[in-house]
């Protein structure tokens, strides 16, 4: 009998790293931490999204992710990065002995065959996804970094920072009601159900919350899909995709995130293990969504997803 034919090796690198990622992520599930609320306070880096120090790009989707927890577990003071090559090309260098962080890159492509079947039976071509590793450093890791290299951008003044919040909740438009005790989305009425401010131990958490309901409610205008029944894996997968959403608004808008269902961490970890690109679906979706409200702050949305050096050269 033939032995089947062995997987393509760019498959077996992107099922690994797939892999990779989603072991990275459980291993912090199971120990109680929620990588994307990571403990800001006891951290050296200001709160923020991450950027490319070259172009000014903001990263998007599990990148953020990955990068937060580089910044909390080697202590890195800034949120800003460079691959090896763009330091070069802007006279800095990398310092000898600078252990990189990865990130991906995920897209899809049609493959040249693909291609050619489709056009002689005249079927639509199969897009194929695909991931790909880069290494990207901290600008703590690099010497001789420009004085021109765009300063991070400073935070509001504390006093400001709800204010920006209720403002971007205003501009949404979306149907709030105040009343009971359960902050809920209803997709099939389109509202939002929160509890008053006052039945929260600090304002803020009234405005978290509402930002965590505001990524379900950016669900049907971005096609997601919210019909799991409470407990299934898809509402699971959905509760992902709003903690991670929440996590990145709050993070624009100066807000220390937090854990809106602790009780759920167990459950997310089982969704992880079940499939292993879910944790970058999940991502990729919280990013599409938290553009989606910042772009209703009239300063247009969260900046473009990070393309990396190699591609954007090539294309």
């Amino acid at each position: 009998m033939p032995h089947p034919a062995p997987a393509h090796r760019s498959f077996v690198d992107r099922s690994s790293l797939y892999q990779e990622i989603t072991d990275k992520i459980i291993r912090e599930l199971e120990q109680g931490r929620v990588p994307w609320v990571q403990p800001w306070a006891n951290t050296a880096a200001p709160l923020g999204l991450p950027k490319n120090a070259a172009t000014g790009r903001a990263y998007s989707g599990v990148n953020i992710v990955l990068l937060w927890m580089a910044c909390m577990e080697r202590g890195f003071t800034t949120q800003t990065w460079l691959t090896y090559r763009q330091a070069a090309k802007i006279g800095a260098h990398v310092r000898k002995g600078e252990k990189g962080t990865t990130v991906v890159y995920a897209d899809r492509f049609i493959p040249w065959r693909e291609r050619q079947r489709a056009a002689e039976t005249g079927d639509q071509p199969d897009a194929i996804p695909f991931l790909k590793r880069f290494t990207v450093f901290n600008t703590d890791q690099c010497e001789d970094l420009p004085a021109d290299l765009a300063p991070a951008p400073q935070p509001p003044a504390d006093h400001l920072i709800l204010s920006q919040a209720d403002a971007l909740i205003r501009a949404t438009g979306a149907d709030i009601r105040i009343g009971g005790n359960k902050a809920f989305y209803v997709p099939s009425a389109d509202y939002i159900q929160m509890p008053p401010p006052s039945a929260f131990f600090e304002l803020i958490d009234w405005h978290r919350t509402v930002l965590h309901e505001l990524v379900h409610y950016s669900g049907p205008r971005l096609n997601r899909d919210l019909s799991g029944a409470f407990g299934s894996s898809a509402y699971a997968f959905e509760e992902i995709i709003a903690e991670i959403g929440s996590a990145f608004l709050c993070a624009a808008l100066s807000i220390v995130p937090t854990v809106r269902h602790a009780d759920y961490i167990a459950h997310w970890a089982e969704v992880l293990r079940e499939e292993n690109r879910a944790i970058i679906r999940a991502a990729s979706a919280a990013s599409k969504a938290a553009d989606y409200l910042l772009a209703f702050r009239g300063a247009g949305a969260a900046a473009d997803p990070e393309i990396p050096e190699e591609i954007s050269e090539a294309a």
